[in-house]
């Protein structure tokens, strides 16, 4: 039986920047995707030749992972890797001014912070079972920095919430062979991105590319004597 690596959110920039480093290096990849990205999904699997395939999963349904996880055990084997980077960025204003009636506080403690949780107690029962895992949780330079969240607090606090639970988890789990790490990325050089910042100089921001590499690096056998560790990304901004 093969093992493979679990990449949620993996049709995204980075989650396929990522899920083509780990083919490169010869792994076989599960992209997690929710059912609106899973077109996304099944074209990067079809340029793959086979290296990858996809597996729908609403990744904040603990239901929805019990079935995800008996589909992933099938077609890829054991999990001995994981990256959690579904997730997303909201913006709400001044936390006294909010007027969404707390639709993005929801939208992104659920998307950013409930989502890591229940991916993390979907894989997690595997690994510490056979003793060997990594596990990797895409955070925020505002974990470092919560003030650059100014006028989206609820983004900042929710990726901090995420980190935390990482570096929680690591030290539970470390006599058990199974590694626990965070990367906390400045901005991302994304299509979006660009979009949504059409004035940024986005030579300073981080290539999905370059950050995959890394998060690469901590799933492997060479970063087999680091966990808990959070480590920042900040390419030149």
């Amino acid at each position: 039986m093969t093992d493979c690596i679990v990449v949620t959110g993996g049709a995204g920039a980075l989650g396929s920047a990522l899920v083509r480093e780990l083919c490169a290096q010869g792994k076989r990849v599960a992209i997690v995707e929710s059912a609106h990205s899973n077109d996304r999904a099944r074209a990067i699997v079809d340029s793959l030749d086979g290296k990858a395939f996809a597996v729908e999963c609403d990744v904040g349904s603990q239901d929805a992972w019990k079935q995800a996880i008996a589909e992933i055990s099938k077609q890829g084997g054991s999990i001995v890797g994981a990256a959690f980077i579904a997730g997303g960025y909201a913006g709400s204003g001044p936390v006294d001014a909010a007027k969404d009636d707390d639709t993005s506080w929801t939208a992104m403690m659920s998307g950013n912070a409930e989502t890591v949780y229940r991916s993390m107690r979907a894989v997690l029962p595997g690994m510490v079972e056979r003793k060997n895992g990594s596990i990797v949780v895409i955070g925020s330079r505002a974990v470092e920095r919560p003030w650059t969240s100014k006028d989206a607090a609820a983004y900042g606090a929710s990726k901090s919430a995420a980190v935390a639970l990482a570096e929680i988890v690591a030290a539970e789990v470390r006599d058990s062979g199974v590694r626990v790490n965070s990367v906390l990325p400045s901005t991302i050089d994304t299509a979006m991105n660009r979009k949504s910042m059409p004035n940024a100089d986005a030579s300073k921001w981080v290539k999905p590319e370059s950050l995959a590499k890394v998060i690469a690096f901590l799933l492997s056998d060479d970063a087999r004597d680091v966990s808990g560790a959070v480590i920042p990304i900040y390419g030149k901004a």
